[in-house]
């Protein structure tokens, strides 16, 4: 195995096995992930099912399927588009834009490993990250 290995399936364990957020998440909102997701995608404001199909990189049945469910559940609406009355807009409620805030918080609360790093540790690991990202 080498070096890039190693740390790679460091990382994988650490964010997708270990601390993974989206079983809080499902577990929270009582809700499947790609639904939270779509939930999080719809909040800035409405699309079109095939627009929120493409942002959930899932096809345009099973999207129809989550958008069902959803707004079965009261947590988005659907109203024709105003340039096309053919097609649909999916826009959240209130509650799921509610929903769609509590996941981001869940998401975005940092597991207790990395806070417990001291300034400069993080320091050193968000330049590393950063770098990384420029590099894709």
């Amino acid at each position: 195995m080498t070096e890039a290995e190693r740390v790679w399936a460091l990382m994988q364990d650490l964010v997708l096995h270990r601390h993974d957020r989206r079983k809080a998440v499902t577990e929270a909102l009582g809700l499947s992930f790609v639904k939270t997701k779509a939930l999080r995608r719809l909040a800035p404001g409405p699309l079109t099912l095939g627009e929120l199909a493409e942002l959930l990189h899932t096809d345009r049945p099973y999207t129809t399927i989550v958008v069902d469910d959803l707004e079965q559940r009261g947590l988005v609406s659907r109203t024709v588009h105003p340039d096309d009355r053919r097609r649909r807009l999916v826009a959240v409620t209130p509650a799921g834009a509610e929903a769609a805030a509590a996941a981001g918080r869940l998401l975005s609360e940092p597991p207790p490993f990395l806070a417990a790093l001291d300034g400069d540790e993080l320091a050193e690991l968000g330049r590393l990250l950063t770098k990384l990202d420029g590099a894709g």
